[in-house]
């Protein structure tokens, strides 16, 4: 059974619901396994538990949002 799995910030409903219907579409037509194998996973971790060079997403993204 293929797996997708997305790991994101915060995404609203809507946005779940077009990336599962999306990717489940675009990687039956890429691999021709039928929609009905595929399982999509999104994982939302918060940006404050997440790290780049020593900085939280947060403090990224509160730097760049001034």
């Amino acid at each position: 059974m293929p797996y997708i799995s997305i790991e994101s910030g915060r995404l609203t409903a809507e946005q779940k619901k077009e990336l599962i219907e999306r990717l489940t579409e675009t990687a039956s037509e890429i691999t021709h396994i039928p929609e009905q194998f595929f399982t999509v996973t999104i994982k939302e971790l918060p940006d404050e538990n997440f790290g780049i060079v020593g900085k939280s997403i947060d403090e990224i993204k509160r730097k760049y949002n001034r």
